[in-house]
């Protein structure tokens, strides 16, 4: 069975993630294809650096060329957002990526993408997981990948400079240019150095890199940019005094940083920090959309400058939604995934760099600068995360008592009200909140608590472990 979750279809290789599935799901998109009378117009594919991407990119170009719809094949691994800028800007119904994102390197999976370059929405997911469930796989017929590029089929193309020229062309080059910035690079053997490095050298930036060989365990450790995963990266900046250092994801639609003083830089004081810069120093208007596990200082800036916040469920198709709804200028999540308007209406880890490096060139100031005159504007806040495996049996439970029975153990702070719109969000009177819910890439259940300091939103967050009995 094909599900998807918020971030695509994950499985692990081997078990769910076989040849036989990957060419299952290619039949039904090209059944829904056939269905919309969008099939003429072609899809692109590309893939990231995990184990069997670009043998599964192939396995499934043999499916839709077998079909009669011609495939667009980027025949090099390259990030999840040029692939989304590509079928933005030709306009096409649909792409694909193999790539399990930021998830452990046993597993992999495929993002797909629609009109307009954005996230499979709800309904387009349900849809491809019902045309995948009828498809009878003695009817599944390939055609041999080379046969397919012999007779134009198959059409190999190289989009990265189209990609790069929309990133440069929407951030002030000439001002980095004469900041002279010192950056570190750490792709976490993913996709994005080639990309960042091009841009950045192009803005005359001094670029030093680690991790960018090509290693399908990545290291050993999880190919996601936080506190923990970053120490080397931490390690590099102090020791050789670079300005910063960026990190993204296994697929480059997220991005961890590391300021001038060694900090990690929490995405969420990243998503402050950018959204404060476009409207203060670039005069952009326009409210921020955040998902339900985001911080709330985001509401705080939008207010003081007459401008709203909106609050979506986890998935990021819901922040591109709400963007495209109310015209905001900034879009993200907790876990290091924005885009900004005008731009792809997906996360981009690529772009987020380089409008990084744009504002501390812009604004004249160091990182660790800026951040302290957030918090001495608006104060400070702590967020908490815990994640937790649990049985079959647990989550059942676990479930019932929460999203059924509506169960919450006794809080140490007057509660404002509670939202079920994704997992349990209690919020409290003055100030604070902690969710809930389970993961939608990944078998987790996953507890977010934000406080104005550390020790209430450890009590907080231990709370809701102790009483659904989770250590």
């Amino acid at each position: 069975m094909i599900n998807f979750g918020t971030g695509g279809w994950r499985a692990v290789i081997g078990d769910e993630f076989t040849r036989q599935n990957i060419q299952r799901l290619s039949k039904g998109l090209a059944e829904k294809m056939k269905q919309e009378n969008v099939d003429r117009e072609g899809i692109v594919m590309g893939y990231d650096r995990r184990f069997l991407s670009k043998e599964a990119m192939h396995w499934a170009a043999e499916i839709f060329a077998a079909e009669g719809i011609r495939v667009f094949i980027i025949n090099h691994s390259e990030p999840t957002p040029l692939v989304m800028y590509y079928v933005m800007k030709h306009k096409l119904h649909y792409g694909m990526m193999v790539t399990a994102s930021h998830n452990p390197a046993i597993y992999n999976g495929i993002k797909v993408f629609t009109y307009g370059g954005r996230d499979a929405d709800e309904l387009q997911t349900k849809e491809i997981e019902h045309y995948t469930s009828q498809v009878d796989d003695e009817e599944i017929v390939a055609m041999d990948y080379q046969i397919g590029v012999e007779n134009g089929m198959i059409i190999d193309i190289r989009p990265r400079n189209e990609y790069l020229d929309s990133i440069i062309n929407a951030v002030d080059m000439q001002v980095i240019r004469e900041r002279g910035l010192k950056v570190v690079l750490d792709p976490m053997y993913g996709v994005s150095e080639t990309s960042l490095k091009t841009i950045l050298l192009t803005a005359r930036c001094e670029v030093e890199t680690i991790h960018e060989r090509h290693d399908t365990l990545f290291g050993g450790k999880l190919p996601t940019p936080n506190i923990e995963t970053l120490k080397p990266l931490q390690h590099y900046v102090t020791d050789k005094r670079f300005d910063l250092g960026i990190a993204t994801d296994g697929d480059a639609d997220r991005i961890g940083v590391i300021d001038d003083l060694g900090r990690f830089l929490h995405p969420n004081d990243l998503l402050v920090l950018l959204y404060y810069y476009l409207v203060k120093y670039r005069g952009w208007s326009g409210p921020v959309v955040r998902n339900i596990a985001t911080t709330h200082r985001l509401d705080q800036i939008a207010e003081s400058f007459g401008e709203t916040c909106y609050e979506v469920p986890v998935g990021f198709k819901y922040i591109s939604s709400k963007m495209l709804e109310t015209n905001a200028i900034l879009g993200g999540e907790s876990s290091g995934g924005l885009t900004v308007r005008g731009h792809i209406s997906g996360k981009d880890g690529i772009y987020a760099s380089v409008l990084l490096v744009e504002m501390l060139a812009v604004t004249g100031k160091k990182l660790s600068d800026l951040m302290d005159q957030i918090d001495a504007e608006f104060g400070t806040m702590h967020m908490e995360e815990w994640d937790y495996t649990f049985t079959p049996e647990k989550k059942g439970e676990i479930y019932h008592r929460l999203l059924v029975n509506k169960e919450i153990p006794p809080l140490p702070l007057e509660i404002e009200r509670i939202s079920y719109l994704d997992g349990c969000k209690v919020y409290f009177k003055n100030s604070g909140w902690v969710i809930a819910r389970f993961s939608g890439t990944e078998p987790l259940l996953r507890i977010f608590c934000e406080m104005p300091d550390r020790e209430k939103a450890e009590q907080v967050g231990r709370a809701f472990e102790d009483y659904l009995g989770l250590k």
